[in-house]
């Protein structure tokens, strides 16, 4: 695998592999209580794992294989290029104290996205980076990852990295598991002499190590948002038609999540539907909220809510204009406005096309 490897370590990996068992597992939504996982690679699968395993609520990081044509894989095959699988990681992880989208903002920080033939010194299609999408909304969270990126500017060369669903997971030998813990000398030796570090440090500087957004607090919500907001983003209110922020602008640009800045609705989308509240034919990503049923005021409607920050937003109805028929009823006071002019500026340069 690792071009500094020594003739006896090689030699030592070679001999553990003919006896190794490789564990398999197949795609699904990979959600048990607490528990999901995710599949990324970007080069050495050692060095992405020591990466993950060093932030809070990510629980393992597994090495292995993903990607290749052939029924099975193992080392000597896959580091020799006979296959044309990936070395890869699985991450296991809290996602009630870390996010899919952490977890990509973490991975793109350990690697170089614009390598399309291999990683560093390792060359070869088995060292290419890659993100392995299990559901749908994990490829939707991964492409606007990836345009994120781009749009920062970060890279002047392309974002190579490829989006792709993931097949068969092949868990790599026992003695590539937590190398970085269990043969420390020799990795960190591999490492430094990889090139990746400094890379890193070259490109990233103080935000290699990405900070984990948290919850706030009911107390520290109370804090930062007005009464009104609180009442209607935590409370499920309503505020006042025909007398709140955006029911009339025509302004362009997109309303996001008050809170954790989720990107939610696009002006492009918006229409008058004469109800004195911003009314919206679609979501930017239907992803982004969550439904439920409402029954307040007697009859069922449904409720919608971030998906990231659960702020109540509104509701959606089934009376709006063609060609979807549905009608995103929001409070204003659970938006926040970024007008065409300040996207690129906060981030949202991936929505800039189209106005």
């Amino acid at each position: 695998m690792k071009i500094l490897l020594s003739f006896v370590a090689m030699l030592l990996l070679f001999t553990g592999c003919n006896n190794a068992q490789i564990a398999q597992t197949t795609p699904s939504e990979q959600v048990t209580g607490e528990t999901a996982e995710a599949i990324f690679a970007g080069g050495c699968f050692w060095c992405v794992e020591a990466g993950f395993e060093a932030y809070p609520g990510v629980t393992d990081a597994i090495s292995g294989y993903i990607g290749g044509s052939a029924v099975d894989a193992e080392y000597q095959k896959v580091a020799a290029g006979q296959t044309d699988h990936y070395e890869a990681v699985k991450v296991l992880y809290n996602p009630e104290l870390i996010t899919y989208q952490d977890l990509l903002e973490i991975f793109w920080r350990q690697f170089d996205p614009t390598d399309d033939g291999g990683s560093f010194v390792d060359r070869g299609t088995q060292y290419k980076s890659g993100i392995f999408y299990q559901t749908e909304k994990e490829k939707v969270l991964a492409e606007r990852s990836k345009q994120g990126l781009i749009a920062s500017g970060i890279f002047e060369e392309p974002i190579v990295t490829p989006i792709l669903q993931a097949g068969t997971f092949y868990q790599a030998e026992q003695y590539h598991q937590n190398y970085y813990k269990t043969n420390s000398a020799h990795y960190k030796q591999y490492r430094k002499g990889s090139g990746r570090d400094q890379f890193i440090e070259r490109v990233w500087g103080n935000e290699r190590m990405y900070t984990i957004a948290r919850q706030l607090s009911t107390a520290e919500l109370k804090n930062i948002l007005t009464e009104e907001q609180f009442h209607i983003t935590q409370q499920d209110g309503t505020e006042r038609p025909f007398a709140n922020a955006f029911f009339e602008s025509k302004e362009k640009g997109i309303y996001v999540d008050l809170i954790s800045g989720e990107p939610l609705f696009s002006s492009k989308d918006k229409f008058d539907s004469g109800t004195g509240w911003p009314s919206f034919t679609k979501p930017i990503y239907s992803h982004a909220l969550t439904e439920g049923t409402d029954l307040k005021i007697g009859y069922p409607r449904t409720e919608l809510r971030s998906a990231i920050s659960d702020a109540h937003l509104g509701h959606v109805f089934e009376d709006g204009p063609l060609p979807s028929k549905l009608r995103y009823c929001i409070n204003s006071a659970a938006l926040r406005f970024v007008p065409v002019e300040k996207m690129v500026e906060e981030g949202y340069g991936e929505f800039f096309g189209g106005f």
